[in-house]
């Protein structure tokens, strides 16, 4: 056997060397990895193998006071893509698929499809349970369908602005839902797993879940049956007088509490970005994003928190006020108006200086939002102790309203004020203040002159109905006294009485208030044409509950002054509100006489002729309406009527009378409606062939016919709805 040469050994020595060299190497080179740097790729390694999918926290509930659900959050579907489980092959199929159930782009569902640099991809939004079962059905690779939670308004645009919305994160971006966000949004949860990078879950990893906490739900002041009297009167008073906007509050004057906050136009915060107004809606398309944005940031302002305005004449209340509590003047005190002023070289005047009020008392001043006598008494009262009270009522700062963006007023700096500025200011002009600061302190003045804080979320509560925090009242300072108090309030019933107010007179109720007409401000001086209508009222001014303030913006109808426009609308928003808070009229005499009416019992008149009964019904002050399509004689004979002989009714009543051409309808047996709703009402009446009358909104109270009684078919019926 012969032996290796003395060169290949060298070789094999050196190939030896090198090979151990190198195992020397991967052995420093794995321990380094191993031990110096294990931790860190430890980590790494977890960070790949790990899938942390988010699971979405149940939003809050938002109820009124009386725990009406005004905002919830619907259970729905999210599709869901995991771009690195489908294959190039399979990416134009899934797109397909996915397409045609969702209307979506084939070729963009594609693209998202094949971008593999994300692990998951939300393809859409919040889809319905049959649609997420059919791709379901097609099992495709790689297509997820996750539970998700959307934000729903039951009411539409009911609210929107004190509610505000939610973006498609479900983060609150407006109103209660953005001030609130961090209660109503809770906690979310986690589903923890490993995963290989195919995306499969590996066979031995450990699955962890951790349950999202729900929100808090969040309960408001506002009373969701006195907020729809707001919205359905500024609403009409929009479309009368060609408004381009109209915005009310009403708060209770002893508590601050907010019990409606309502603007119209308004928006929708189901569909946000989607203006009401068609023309608006057309005119979004043509814009820039950034544009839009704007449209959008300005259709979402809150215009009683996030506005100011000119208050005019209503804020002469302010200045009686500080000139009352000062000692200045009484109500009886003597004023003379020549129907302009001169101050500092500049003639200022009343809005009567053609026909000038003359000699009256600071009362009737008032009554007359008579312009010179405050600048008479702007004068006696100083500038520091009028900017005092200002300050006082709360002009100077915000009223720290819980909604978002709330601004301060505009107005001169006290050492910028002259004798025209003062002048100017103490009837409601070079002065700008948020609606919110202004009912604030009109509630300050009916309230024996304690500023309240006002407020519009009243608790917050958990899911088992547990309050977890309750927001108290909060008396700020007291401005006036209860004397001066007292006195304002009969000076502020006064001009409802005998003023320029009358038009916000309900019988039965004494109401305070102040109207105001000012002109606008554009940019930066008064522009003919163009004014802002309002109205400020507490009632019932003997024992004041509620405050009220309405804003028509730009009214173009038949006029343009408070008196007229806003007042009225004041009127009907406080007498529903009063009747629905059960507070009982008190008639004078006089109101008695003219609107309550007594009790007759319906008289017998079945099978007289219809001459005979038309004159038995009106000796017993009752009217009448025969039921019949045809003319009939009065020869023809009453069969039947309602109501029935013996009942009891209010004199002036009509009877509805059968006679035999109209007695052929059929007869009905009166059903028992109490506890169901307007929609369950109306399906029963036409089905038996019935007419409504209905009063109220939520559930039947009460009806007549009493259930189970005899009517024939076409009879009204009258039902009162009670909230639920």
């Amino acid at each position: 056997m012969s032996q290796p040469s003395i060169s290949s050994k060298k070789r094999l020595m050196f190939m030896f060397a090198l090979t151990s060299l190198a195992i020397l190497g991967l052995i420093i080179r794995l321990g380094w990895i191993q031990i110096v740097n294990g931790e860190k790729y430890k980590e790494l390694a977890k960070s790949q193998q790990t899938r942390d999918i988010p699971i979405p926290a149940k939003r809050g509930v938002i109820y009124d006071r009386n725990g009406k659900e005004l905002a919830i959050s619907a259970s729905t579907n999210t599709v869901w893509i995991r771009p690195r489980e489908i294959s190039d092959a399979d990416a134009e199929h899934t797109a397909e698929k996915l397409a045609k159930i969702l209307g979506l782009n084939a070729s963009e569902v594609e693209e998202k499809i094949k971008d593999k640099r994300y692990s998951t991809v939300r393809i859409v939004y919040w889809i319905d349970d049959n649609i997420a079962e059919e791709i379901r059905n097609e099992k495709l690779k790689g297509v997820y369908i996750a539970e998700d939670n959307k934000r729903h308004y039951p009411y539409g645009n009911f609210a929107s602005y004190i509610l505000g919305h939610t973006n498609v994160d479900n983060r609150g971006i407006a109103g209660i839902e953005m001030e609130y966000d961090k209660y109503l949004s809770g906690i979310p949860g986690r589903w923890i797993k490993s995963t290989d990078g195919a995306g499969r879950q590996l066979a031995f990893s450990v699955e962890r879940y951790y349950p999202p906490e729900e929100g808090l739900n969040v309960v408001l002041t506002i009373d969701e049956v006195i907020q729809h009297f707001a919205e359905k009167a500024i609403q009409n008073a929009l479309e009368i007088n060609q408004a381009t906007r109209v915005t009310t509050i009403v708060m209770d004057v002893k508590t601050g509490e907010i019990l409606a906050m309502a603007a119209k136009p308004d928006y929708d915060p189901n569909t946000p970005r989607v203006p009401l107004d068609e023309a608006v809606k057309l005119q979004l398309e043509g814009l820039s994003q950034n544009e839009q944005l704007e449209t959008w940031y300005s259709m979402w302002r809150n215009p009683m928190i996030n506005d100011t305005y000119e208050p005019g004449s209503t804020f002469k209340l302010v200045t009686t006020a500080a000139v009352l509590e000062e000692g200045v003047a009484t109500p009886n005190s003597h004023f003379y108006s020549s129907g302009t002023i001169n101050v500092a070289g500049r003639t200022l005047k009343c809005w009567r200086y053609y026909n000038p009020h003359g000699d009256q008392t600071l009362t009737e001043a008032v009554q007359n939002s008579c312009n010179t006598v405050f600048v008479q008494l702007g004068e006696k009262l100083g500038t520091n102790s009028f900017y005092s009270y200002i300050d006082a009522f709360g002009f100077t700062d915000t009223t720290s309203v819980d909604l978002p963006g709330e601004r301060k007023s505009i107005m001169y700096q006290l050492p910028q004020v002259g004798p025209v500025e003062l002048a100017t200011m103490s009837f409601g002009q070079s002065i700008s203040v948020t609606p919110i600061q202004l009912i604030t302190a009109i509630s300050a003045i009916a309230n024996d002159g304690m500023l309240m804080k006002p407020r519009i979320v009243k608790e917050l509560v958990d899911q088992e109905g547990r309050v977890v925090h309750r927001f108290e009242e909060t008396m700020v300072r007291q401005v006036i006294s209860e004397k001066t108090s007292r006195e304002m309030r009969e000076i502020m019933e006064s001009v409802v009485v005998e003023g320029s107010g009358k038009a916000a007179y309900i019988p039965g109720y004494s109401v305070g208030g102040k109207t105001g007409t000012a002109q606008k401000v554009i940019d930066g001086r008064y522009a003919p044409g163009y004014y802002v209508a309002s109205f400020v009222g507490v009632a019932p001014i003997d024992d004041p509950r509620l405050a009220i303030l309405v804003i028509v913006d730009e009214p173009k109808g038949l006029s343009h002054f408070g008196s007229i426009t806003a007042a009225p609308i004041a009127r009907e928003i406080l007498e529903e509100s009063l009747r629905y808070l059960e507070i009982r009229p008190k008639y004078t005499e006089e109101e008695a006489e003219r609107l309550i009416k007594a009790d007759v019992i319906v008289p017998e008149i079945r099978q007289l002729s219809v001459k005979d009964a038309k004159k038995v019904l009106t000796e017993s002050k009752l009217l009448y309406n025969i039921e019949t399509e045809h003319q009939v004689e009065d020869s023809a004979v009453i069969v039947d009527m309602f109501p029935k002989p013996g009942a009891k009714v209010q004199e002036n009543s009509t009877i509805l009378l059968y006679t035999k051409d109209s007695a052929n309808d059929a007869v009905v047996l009166m059903p028992n409606l109490t506890g169901k709703t307007i929609g369950e009402v109306n399906r029963i009446a036409n089905a038996l062939g019935l007419r409504l009358k209905i009063s109220g909104s939520g559930v039947v109270a009460s009806q007549y016919p009493e259930a189970n009684e005899e009517i024939p078919q076409g009879t009204i019926i009258s039902v009162d709805f009670k909230p639920n």
